[in-house]
């Protein structure tokens, strides 16, 4: 029996693995498969390569290699995101965000309503836009994180997330946006936009599940949801004898640290 043709109208949920993305990724099934954290030579030599990647990834956006960490996928690094403006400031217990958001973001806004912090969830307008003024008045004083999506997934809204972070900055909140509907259909470039953390996800993008990237902004303090991190997932920093990865240095008192 012939297999039916499929006809697939539903990129926003995951898309195929682009033919050039699996013949780039083969060689590290097959020859390539150390360890990049391993001390010799045939792992050592993969963390080049997890090193270009992510130059790339910040080349997509217009930011610097060390500015990028790599995630497991879009929800681990909007969670995270959130989970570290909490944990670096920990006199702030309210997050700002919009009832529009991945399921995963309001989750974890439940999930950390129940642990003590105060959560804003904003309404939108009738045809799914966002109340710039209504969004402004709710930033308080102990705000965390102001997290909005820039292309919502289920209705193509866009939010404007360069005013978002505008507002942000002049209320000294840190600002982040799911970006995870964004590459390969708007222009991004982090330095116009001004947040200070933004999500991917690669299988949003021809590429395989599994993979997802946080971008943070230079000098904003940083703390992984995870303490031991998988190989390749932090910014190179200098080691004694070979550049690995990069440092998130520690402030005294505070168990957490500022990224350089």
């Amino acid at each position: 029996m012939p297999q039916q043709a499929i006809y697939y109208f539903d990129n926003n949920a995951t898309t195929e693995v682009a033919p050039e993305v699996l013949e780039a990724m083969l060689p590290f099934f097959k020859q390539h498969w150390g360890n990049p954290s391993s001390a010799y030579s045939f792992g050592h030599r993969v963390a080049k390569d997890v090193e270009k990647a992510r130059e790339r990834v910040a080349s997509l956006m217009n930011a610097d290699p060390r500015e990028i960490v790599f995630t497991s996928c879009g929800s681990e690094s909007n969670n995270s995101a959130v989970h570290s403006a909490l944990v670096t400031h920990p006199e702030k217990r309210h997050i700002l965000t919009t009832a529009v958001e991945h399921s995963a973001n309001i989750k974890f806004c439940d999930f950390l309503q129940k642990q003590g912090y105060a959560v804003t969830l904003l309404p939108v307008e009738p045809d799914g836009s966002l109340d710039l003024h209504l969004l402004e008045k709710s930033i308080r004083l102990d705000t965390a994180i102001v997290s909005v999506m820039w292309a919502n997934n289920e209705t193509g809204v866009l939010f404007p997330i360069e005013e978002v972070a505008a507002i942000c900055r002049s209320k000294g909140v840190l600002c982040h946006t799911d970006a995870v509907q964004t590459p390969g259909k708007l222009k991004m470039d982090v330095k116009e936009l001004g947040v200070d953390f933004l999500s991917l996800s690669a299988h949003k993008l021809h590429a395989p599940k599994g993979i997802g990237a946080l971008y943070v902004k230079r000098r904003t303090k940083y703390q992984p949801l995870y303490r031991r991190r998988r190989p390749g997932t932090r910014p190179p920093r200098r080691h004694r004898k070979r550049a690995l990865y990069r440092r998130i240095r520690p402030r005294r008192g505070t168990g957490c640290g500022t990224y350089h």
